[in-house]
């Protein structure tokens, strides 16, 4: 086997591997809406989950990218890990659906011959200014890319019958009885783990298979090695995401784990079962028969071959979710002891809550996450007005330093968690993405930075409060409770616009007097009360200076008034669907 023709190999299984990534991406994009709002939709019946699994995996063809988003929701909170469970289940059974493509359009029906005509649609397509015609485009040559790849995989692997040396020590590895299973076994997990694409796994089994290079029986224990080492993405990407993450990536690992355990204690019968399914829908020779050998991929035995592998997919994952769909609850259980929520996991409550797993697969399905932590970020914004009310009515010196060091520390709170969402957001742009979703993330950028500039204003609030203190000033208990009612009003206002968002994540959304009349409210206040205070001060009831005070922190709430109300404006320009 010659350099050229190994580079070749590589760069067929490369050209394979894009066209799978690329398909995958132009489907998600296209359908990425649809998907969120079908996975937000999620119930805790688990048969629901395993059918919402097994169609968006149907669809976009990679269970990696349905796993890694659920694992992401889990983080998020839009998914329960009973939830998550089913639906990863689901996506087992969706991603068997690869296989048969690549068994029926690679070899039986070899779609490459029209790949290349095809690509002149992807072209168009991409060229479109449309953005849902773009995202089409990509899926055409991503899908061309996948058949031209496995086409030229196919073509330039060697003849090992031209060297029978190499073909005898390849099929030593098969004289070994179980142990060679479990040989082929640790095989295909080692390379789904390196390739990251068990489909690109598969792609090279039936390749190994239709040459004859491997018998049927080992090229099942690879496809079941394959079932474990498809796993490690979503442990990947939970890796650095809450706990709950880490067990819904968990309860995929034992699902795999204990479906590769039970198939290989019935390994002869369950072959015998895939060999008879196969033999009688298709009217195929039964490839699990003593003596069956494939001598090429368009003979019979060569189809009844690649047909019966995608069978033994599709019946091991489908076999292993109705028995352990029953179980559910008890893996649930289970990958809660194995992996224990910190003990410091209160403390973490001013750490990103919902984004810590990373992207999922692509742009359209990252938006759950980032919008989640927007409403925690609000969330923890509007605990710091609670400390401003407490800190204005605070006439103890020490009990004030403590409030005034919390206003502070969430003043630094909100630069960092401000930082964190927009560089997950400038990950996200930096990929192709659809027109509305550039629209919806350009508006997160400005909210994120109305939500810092409320954190500005409570650290604002506690400097006043420090000067007036220095200059040996106070509030009477008249003005401390006029103070109080604007933060109440403001209080009000951060009800609406939380509501707001909400409604937003929930798609009910649909105008927002609520946010209007909040705003109304605090300018009426702010004007009221600043006049009655400017009367006071040339009647000479007030001092002065304490009025300054007083005027400032009201013109502080009022611009937090401000910043919330701009909050609700992005949503309803941005968000709201009419």
């Amino acid at each position: 086997m010659g350099i050229l023709q190994i580079f070749t190999l590589l760069g067929a299984l490369g050209m394979f591997l894009y066209g799978m990534n690329l398909m995958s991406s132009g489907l998600q994009k296209a359908s990425g809406d649809k998907l969120r709002s079908l996975l937000s939709a999620m119930t805790s019946n688990p048969f629901k989950g395993v059918l919402t699994g097994l169609g968006i995996t149907s669809v976009i063809q990679s269970s990696s990218a349905t796993t890694v988003m659920v694992v992401s929701f889990v983080n998020a909170g839009l998914l329960t890990l009973y939830q998550a469970i089913g639906v990863i289940m689901g996506a087992n059974i969706g991603t068997t659906v690869t296989a048969w493509l690549v068994s029926w359009l690679g070899f039986k029906a070899d779609i490459s011959i029209l790949a290349v005509p095809l690509m002149i649609f992807g072209f168009l397509f991409s060229n479109s200014k449309k953005n849902q015609r773009q995202n089409i485009g990509e899926l055409i040559v991503g899908f061309c890319l996948l058949f031209l790849g496995l086409s030229f995989m196919k073509e330039s692997v060697p003849d090992l019958n031209e060297t029978p040396e190499v073909l005898d020590f390849v099929k030593t590895w098969s004289s070994h009885g179980f142990g060679s299973v479990l040989l082929f076994l640790v095989f295909g997990t080692v390379l789904t783990l390196v390739l990251q694409s068990s489909s690109a796994t598969m792609a090279i089994t039936l390749i190994m298979l239709s040459m004859g290079w491997i018998p049927f029986e080992m090229a099942c224990a690879m496809v079941l090695g394959e079932n474990i080492g498809t796993t490690i993405t979503a442990n990947i990407a939970a890796s650095v995401g809450n706990t709950q993450a880490k067990r819904a990536a968990m309860s995929h690992t034992i699902f795999n784990v204990f479906g590769v355990l039970w198939a290989l204690a019935l390994y002869k019968p369950f072959l015998s079962l895939v060999g008879l399914v196969t033999s009688t829908v298709f009217g195929l020779p039964d490839p699990s028969a003593e003596g069956f050998a494939v001598s090429g991929p368009n003979t019979d035995e060569g189809v009844a071959a690649l047909y019966g592998l995608s069978m033994l997919h599709t019946l091991f994952n489908t076999i292993n979710t109705f028995v352990l769909i029953w179980f559910i609850k008890y893996i649930e259980k289970a990958v809660v002891l194995i992996i224990k929520a910190p003990k410091d996991q209160e403390a973490e409550v001013f750490r990103l809550k919902y984004i810590s797993a990373g992207p999922l697969a692509t742009p359209e399905l990252c938006m759950e996450q980032a919008f989640n932590e927007i409403i925690h970020f609000a969330q923890i914004s509007r605990k710091g007005l609670s400390y401003a009310k407490a800190a204005i009515g605070e006439k103890k010196e020490d009990k004030f330093d403590e409030l005034s060091k919390k206003l502070i520390k969430y003043e630094e709170i909100s630069d960092r968690i401000e930082y964190e969402i927009a560089t997950f957001l400038n990950g996200v742009s930096s990929d192709s993405i659809s027109e509305d979703t550039s629209k919806q993330i350009k508006a997160m950028y400005k909210i994120i930075k109305e939500l810092e500039s409320l954190g500005d204003s409570g650290e604002a609030i506690s400097r006043i409060l420090s000067r007036r203190n220095v200059h040996n000033k106070s509030f009477d208990d008249d003005t401390i409770k006029k103070l109080e009612g604007m933060v109440d009003a403001v209080d009000n206002a951060y009800d609406a616009m939380i509501t707001n968002l909400s409604g937003v994540h929930k798609g009910t959304l649909e105008e927002i007097s609520n946010a209007y009349n909040a705003e109304d409210r605090i300018n009426y206040l702010r004007n009221d009360l600043r006049d009655a205070e400017i009367e006071e001060i040339e009647d000479g009831r007030k001092n002065y200076q304490t009025s300054v005070y007083y005027i400032d922190i009201v013109n502080q709430l009022e611009r937090m008034g401000d910043f919330i109300i701009n909050i609700s404006q992005e949503l309803e320009k941005n968000f709201v669907r009419r």
